[in-house]
Order: structure tokens, then sequence, then C-alpha cells
């Protein structure tokens, strides 16, 4: 007999006496709408609005959380479907592999048990596509069937989710090089729905493969010569005008180091001609990446929109999946991050001013307390973003509240964003977090640190109200 699949109503929430005041708390902010700003979702779903292909293609090889387990098992990344650099065929091509990938994905669900994809997912599988069972190989073509059959339904295109997950507004994330034509469209059918999120970091990084030609189309798209550095800058402001006039709140930063120190304008200009010519040394690019941060927050201080900064991932850990299958393919590693002195340039010429507003994430917990609390607990323009990446799991997320709270209070937080491509996992990523906030707030009201009135204001906020304050005010 298959198991059922019947997520427990007071999944995440606290045992004890705390938990029917957190079941009170979780009422109150469970059905807010969702601020979905720190996005990643590919804009193609929304800008054509054709429905999702199969169950693999849809849950199973986009999700980096599972492709990544799955893999340190063992798992050939071809056998997942994961699509080669060289274009020859994997095992998502022909009529019969996706459902083999769905296969390998169902006889291998015990491998997620204690994880946040494990809550996601049957969230997912519950309360979005309605399934009853549990995966497994005996499974896995009842579930693939199913799915194929409820995905094909008018009502599950990917704009119709939109308003059936309550998302208010959703951002993409769009690289400085983007022509945003298809939020153009989107404009049109969706007006304020979805917005682009300026991410300069392919722009930034001198010494990336194809840099040179990159700078030669974020000239033509801005209409401005780049062979010279003025004109670099001349064109980034350009096309954060462009991505304003889109729509974009904010712009996104992925550096491995939060360092945000300038160059001098000689230093600057002569890295720039080097770089354009393919002369460029690991340490000139590194200063240019961060004189480019620094850059970007004068930029923001100019334009409004909000800047997002999560360094400390170590970008393609594995060369030889990278050489086979490109980026981002979940081997992306977590190392120590330092944020007191590397922002200190940005934040002694820009904490204090009006409209500036720098949204700090991180995978490194050993800085919550010690750095990212300080920060957040003096300076206007910080606020923490939620926990993300690695983090943004029951555990991390309470951790992340119990180590920043007392410091930097609630409301130098920017709320809940979820952090996912995973389209279908948005309603789950923020019903969990809600869970856990709702949790951590009970506690407090039980050990007489919180009354309730304030815990519901504070739960608000935390879900909804910050998010708002943070990117759209």
């Amino acid at each position: 007999m298959p198991k059922a699949l019947q997520p427990h109503p007071d999944r995440a929430l606290p045992a004890g006496a705390a938990r029917e005041v957190a079941r009170r708390i979780h009422a109150s902010t469970k059905d807010l709408p969702l601020l979905c700003l720190h996005g990643h979702v590919d804009i193609g779903l929304f800008a054509t609005d054709v429905p999702f292909g199969n169950p693999a293609e849809l849950l199973v090889v986009p999700d980096h959380y599972v492709t990544r387990m799955l893999v340190s098992q063992g798992v050939s990344p071809d056998k997942l479907g994961l699509p080669r650099r060289d274009g020859k065929q994997t095992a998502q091509e022909g009529s019969a592999q996706p459902r083999e990938i769905w296969r390998e994905f169902c006889a291998n669900w015990h491998l997620f048990l204690g994880t946040p994809s494990r809550y996601w997912l049957e969230h997912e599988f519950a309360e979005v596509l309605g399934l009853t069972v549990h995966p497994s190989a005996e499974t896995a073509d009842e579930l693939y069937d199913q799915i194929s059959e409820r995905i094909a339904k008018p009502d599950f295109r990917p704009r119709a989710l939109l308003d059936r997950f309550n998302i208010e507004l959703i951002s993409t994330t769009d690289a400085a090089t983007d022509d945003l034509a298809q939020h153009a469209k989107l404009a049109a059918d969706l007006p304020g729905r979805v917005v682009p999120t300026f991410r300069p970091d392919a722009v930034a990084h001198v010494d990336r493969d194809g840099w040179p030609a990159l700078i030669t189309q974020l000239g033509a798209l801005a209409d401005v010569d780049t062979s010279t550095y003025d004109g670099f800058l001349q064109a980034i402001r350009q096309r954060r005008q462009a991505f304003i006039a889109a729509g974009a709140r904010a712009t996104d930063h992925g550096h491995l180091s939060a360092a945000a120190v300038p160059l001098t304008d000689a230093e600057a200009q002569r890295i720039y001609a080097g770089a354009l010519k393919g002369d460029v040394t690991p340490g000139d690019a590194e200063a240019f990446a961060g004189h480019m941060l620094y850059q970007s927050a004068v930029m923001s201080a100019e334009d409004g929109l909000v800047m997002q900064l999560h360094p400390g991932v170590l970008r393609d850990h594995d060369p030889a999946i990278f050489a086979t299958y490109g980026p981002d393919q979940g081997h992306d590693i977590p190392v120590a991050t330092e944020f007191t002195r590397s922002l200190r340039p940005v934040l002694e010429r820009f904490g204090h001013v009006e409209g500036f507003r720098l949204v700090l994430f991180t995978v490194d917990e050993t800085v919550y307390s010690r750095e990212l609390a300080p920060l957040a607990g003096v300076y206007p323009a910080v606020r923490l973003g939620a926990p993300w990446w690695f983090l943004d799991s029951p555990d991390g997320m309470r951790r992340f509240r119990e180590l920043v709270t007392e410091t930097a209070g609630f409301y130098n937080m920017s709320g809940f964003v979820d952090d996912t491509r995973a389209y279908l996992s948005i309603p789950a990523r923020h019903d969990l977090a809600r869970r856990i906030d709702a949790g951590y707030l009970a506690d407090l009201v039980v050990q007489h640190r919180l009354d309730e009135d304030d815990a519901l204001q504070v739960a608000k906020a935390l879900a909804y109200d910050l998010a708002r304050d943070t990117y759209l005010t």
C-alpha cells in the first residue's frame, strides 16, 4: 500500500506550550499576498505562458536543490537530463526519457528526508498538484501521469498560477545585456506584476570568458561607446534607467567578496583598457570587481534602485561539471565572508543617506551576530536579507532570528523574499518562513518577552510589510 501524502497542519511549528500561540500567529499571516522580490524564475515562463512540459522538466531538471542531492549519491547528471554544453543527446531528450528521469527521482525520494527540499516538495505535491501518495519507485508512473494531466490544464499556466499562488509582485533576475523585450511584452499583458532586477555581475568581472564581447553588446544596447572606462560607466547608467523604466526595483550582486573598495579613476581606466585587450591579472580583476560594487552603490544612491548583495559563494567548484554542463548546476559552495571592513567605504559615504538601501544576504552563519546584525543595527541604509540558499531551511531560519534579532531588532530586516528558480516552490517557501517566524514569536510570547498583539504585528511585518517597505517605498 503506498504511503499517503498528508502534510501535517502543524508542520514546522514548535511543540509544547508555544504551539497554540504559533497556530494563531501563522493563521494571521498564511493568506497574506506574496512579494517575491529576489527571484530567479525564468522570465520566459510568463512571457510565453505555454503549458509546462512534463513532470521531470518542471520539478527535477531545473531544481538545483534536487539535482545536487541526487548527484551527491552518484546519480549521473546525464541521467537527470541536465543539458550539456556541447548539445549532445541527454536523458531528457526523446519521448520516453522524461519518465525515466522522474523514476530516478522517485526511487531516491528517501534522500531528501530532513532537508528543506522535502518540505517544499511535499507542499507542492499535496497543495499545488493535489497528489495523495508519496513518491517511490512503485508510485512513480502513477504520479507522472497525474501530474502530466494536471499541468496540461489552462488553470496551470504560469500566468494563472500568479493568481492561484497569491503573488502580488514577482521579480526576475536579468543581465545588464538583456534587451528586456520579454518584460516589455509582459508590461502590456500584466502591468506591474512581473518586473526585472538588474544584475551586472557579468560585465563587472573583467576576467570572465567572453567579457569584451559582452562590453560591445552592452554598448550597443545603451547606444554608448564602451571602448573607454567612462563610456562603460555611462552605458551601465543607461541600462539601469532602461530597467527602471521596465519596473525594476533593485539590483543584485553575487560577487565572491563583499569588498566594495573604490579605485582611482586612473587605476580603473588602466584595468579596463587592459581587459579589453585580454590583458588582465587575477588581482586586477578582483580589484575592479570591488570597485564596481562601490560604483553600483554610487548609482543606487542616484537612481534609488535597492542594492542587494549576496557574497561568499565559490561558483562552479567542480571544473569538470562546469566544462560539461555550464554554470549554475548546484556545484557552488559557500566560503567564509567578511562584511565589516569590506563595506566600510560604502557605508561611511552612503550609510546615512536617505534614499540609499543596501540589503545584505549571506550563507556564512558566523557573521550573523558578529557583523551583520551590528551593521543593520546602526546604519539606516542597511537591511538584512532573509536566510538564503543553503540557509532557507527550518533550522537555518530559526538560527538567523535567534542570532540577529537582539541586536538588529525585527524592523531592520527586508522581510521574507524567496530566492528560487523553482516556480512551484514559491508558496511552500513563504509558508515555511511564516511558520518558522510564528514559532519563534510564539516562544517569545510564552516566555513573556513579547505580548501576543505585538507578535501578530511583527509576524505580518516579516511576511509582507517589510518587503514592501524595503523594495517598494
